[in-house]
């Protein structure tokens, strides 16, 4: 059996339910697992509502890819702000550059950057890499200076942007 292997260019993003450890011992196994599970499906909705693919739960997180950036930009704003409503706190961060596809997995040092950018991002809020900004460029999307990063693993330091915040309150499709 040999694997489907594919590459190209593709906008990655990583979520995470802010403080999920802290929510839990809060709330208990129970009820944290029902706002997991209400979260999970929030998410789902916006990913599949913006085109994107599901590759995998990181447990608290997922990890998606998206043929186009702008699309990628505006689910993270929908999702935080879907979670938020019901009292969920998540961080996103969105990078775009060449993965490698490996059956319905992908791979390669885009997707370690993407993990890397939502490690700057805090609860409530979208940081994408400069690429990525650079790529929605008029699409109405404002960002603010999240400064220059060294991410773990990557060479140099990394110019990172937030979303604004009123673009997460009125993302739009």
């Amino acid at each position: 059996m040999t694997d489907q292997r594919t590459s190209g260019t593709a906008t990655v993003m990583f979520t995470d339910v802010e403080s999920s450890t802290d929510l839990t011992t809060r709330l208990g196994d129970d009820a944290a697992a029902s706002l997991l599970t209400t979260h999970n499906a929030i998410v789902l909705d916006q990913v599949a509502a913006f085109g994107g693919h599901d590759v995998r739960s990181t447990g608290d997180g997922f990890l998606v890819v998206f043929d186009g950036a702008t699309n990628a930009v505006r689910c993270g704003a929908e999702m935080v702000r879907a979670a938020k409503a019901v009292g969920v706190q998540i961080r996103v961060g969105i990078h775009t550059g060449e993965v490698e596809f490996i059956d319905d997995n992908a791979r390669g040092v885009a997707v370690h950057a993407a993990a890397r950018v939502m490690a700057v991002a805090g609860a409530d809020e979208v940081v994408v890499s400069e690429t990525t900004r650079d790529l929605v460029e008029g699409s109405g999307l404002s960002f603010d200076d999240a400064g220059r990063h060294a991410l773990k693993g990557l060479s140099g330091e990394r110019q990172l942007y937030r979303l604004v915040p009123a673009d997460l309150a009125a993302s739009g499709r």
